[in-house]
């Protein structure tokens, strides 16, 4: 789950991490008012959950309340590589003289967290990247010890951070570790965080991505979830606790288990078909969350065919099954089902489904070819 920026930098203020003065506007006159309480020249950046907002025009310095009303009106009538524009945060503005990138995040490879800055922060930060990776700094974080003092030096020199400001730095760094660790984030970042003209380090933007797994210890985070990002069958099925993805292709899947979803796509993949979806619908799901699952497969307009991938371990097939043909009776889908169950009475279960005249299969790669070839023969 994505935060905007002025959720995250609020969260970054607790942690004691400076921030420009400023708060988040839903009209623009009420950017208006906030300009004038802060009394001088203001950041007008729209708060959409996607990169290139400056480029899209979405971030405008305002000299005055007035300039920062015409550009609050001009920022929320937007959209943002088709995302709506419904609030603004306006910050004071900030005399800037560096621009530093610094952020802490998940190295799956290394299974540690690890910290990254570079002395060219900025809005190009991926150019700088991919051209002159060496001025990218990386450092690993011990998950068991946690980030120490003496790292975040190493850090700022390593980025040629002056002198005077290492102190300021280290303070910075210790604190987003301890709000990457509080709020199970898998990004903290802030970039740019710069050194001012009166040498203050402050962190004039923030993004923070937060584990969907670790949510339900966090219930006051996830009250900040934006769904316009999200696809409507996403949002739907959060309602029924189904981790489902929507992708590109025509054969939908519902599947009992992540690994085994993951594998049903590969193979789908391996015979010339194009999964249209992740989705598992967990162990021991009802006739009703098979049901939901199906109506949000099924929403999808290029979906020409449906593989069901199920392992009866916990649940027996032939209930799993009964789940199902509740579902088609409730559902009534137009597009070819394919089924393959293994497990707990998995012979019963197939029976049922091939008086019900569906499609069953024993293997996966049978599964996933007769869900090619009734995809194809569906378009």
């Amino acid at each position: 789950m994505k935060l905007h920026e002025y959720q995250s930098k609020t969260i970054f203020s607790k942690y004691g991490i400076p921030i420009p003065k400023g708060r988040v506007a839903a009209t623009a006159h009420e950017a208006r008012q906030i300009a004038e309480e802060l009394g001088g020249r203001v950041v007008i950046k729209s708060q959409v959950l996607v990169g290139g907002r400056g480029k899209a025009g979405g971030v405008k310095l305002a000299k005055d309340p007035a300039e920062a009303e015409q550009f609050a009106t001009q920022i929320l009538g937007m959209e943002i590589k088709g995302l709506p524009v419904r609030k603004v945060l306006v910050d004071e503005a900030s005399a800037i003289e560096q621009e530093i990138y610094f952020a802490i995040t998940n190295d799956r490879a290394a299974k540690k967290p690890v910290m990254i800055a570079s002395a060219a922060g900025g809005i190009d930060i991926e150019e700088v990247a991919a051209k002159t990776p060496e001025k990218i700094v990386k450092l690993h974080i011990d998950p068991l010890l946690g980030l120490r003092e003496y790292q975040a030096r190493d850090v700022a020199v390593a980025i040629d951070l002056p002198r005077e400001q290492m102190k300021d730095f280290v303070k910075i760094a210790m604190g987003l570790w301890e709000v990457y660790k509080a709020t199970d984030a898998t990004l903290a970042e802030i970039n740019p965080l710069v050194i001012t003209k009166d040498k203050k380090l402050v962190a004039l933007d923030g993004k923070m991505m937060i584990d969907d797994s670790a949510l339900f210890r966090h219930p006051e985070l996830n009250e900040m979830r934006d769904t316009d990002e999200d696809a409507p069958a996403e949002i739907e099925a959060r309602k029924y606790g189904l981790s489902f993805i929507k992708l590109d292709g025509d054969i939908g899947c519902m599947v009992n288990g992540a690994g085994l979803a993951m594998t049903s796509m590969d193979v789908i993949k391996l015979f010339g078909g194009e999964p249209a979806n992740f989705l598992d619908v967990g162990g021991g799901a009802p006739a009703d969350k098979v049901a939901a699952a199906m109506r949000i497969i099924l929403t999808d307009p290029n979906v020409k065919a449906v593989l069901f991938n199920i392992f009866g371990g916990i649940t027996r097939c032939d209930e799993v099954a009964r789940g199902i043909l509740t579902a088609m009776d409730e559902v009534k889908p137009k597009v070819p089902m394919v089924v393959r169950l293994v497990g707990t009475n998995a012979e019963e279960g197939r029976k049922l489904l091939e008086n019900a005249n569906m499609i069953t299969a024993e293997t996966l790669a049978d599964a996933a070819k007769k869900s090619v070839e009734a995809a194809r023969q569906g378009k």
